[in-house]
């Protein structure tokens, strides 16, 4: 167990110090941060405007399309990647844990086992979309998220997304999901 904690603790160690280099020698670091999470809260009203039909309804507001621009190039999703690498491995040990001991209740190991399934299934559904939506418009990069009952959708492109990339982008997800809310974030690169 000591072996699992040390690997844990150097890969945080890391990540943190790979975002400090980052964050101190990204240009204009000046609260960009907050200024995303200001647009999402504040953009729900014009994401619900940019449906695929230009049709607004109470139902459309599920979507949120942000430009986050300013957050950096491509080391951003590695870092985000290994960040949900991360979490999901600790939360799959913790699990492996409930499974192993002799103390768990059948009920308990059976519910640990079926949150694992589900752990790796949204892992498997976050990258065949990933690969679906690079493959449908040769986006240089996407990184799908799927957490707290929401899929976040991550694009680098050139260009602004426009509305009916969005829309193309909120089927393909609930192609994979189902009916589920859909946030649509994108980064522009330089070409």
């Amino acid at each position: 167990m000591l072996k699992k904690q040390t690997v844990w603790l150097l890969t945080m160690l890391s990540l943190m110090i790979v975002l400090s280099v980052y964050y101190m020698t990204s240009p204009g670091n000046s609260g960009d941060l907050a200024y995303v999470d200001q647009e999402e809260n504040n953009s729900e009203e014009a994401a619900s405007s940019d449906t695929s039909d230009g049709k607004t309804t109470e139902g459309d507001t599920d979507a949120d399309v942000n430009d986050i621009s300013e957050l950096g190039d491509d080391q951003l999703f590695a870092s985000i990647r290994m960040e949900i690498q991360d979490d999901r491995s600790e939360t799959k040990d913790r699990l492996d844990d409930v499974v192993a001991s002799s103390t768990a209740s059948v009920e308990e190991k059976s519910d640990a086992r079926d949150e694992m399934n589900q752990l790796d299934e949204r892992s498997r559904k976050e990258s065949i979309l990933e690969d679906s939506i690079i493959a449908a418009a040769d986006y240089s990069d996407v990184l799908v998220r799927h957490e707290d009952d929401k899929v976040i959708v991550h694009v680098q492109e050139s260009e602004p997304l426009s509305n009916s990339e969005a829309a193309n982008i909120m089927q393909m997800v609930n192609d994979e999901f189902g009916e589920i809310p859909v946030t649509i974030d994108y980064q522009t690169v330089e070409s």
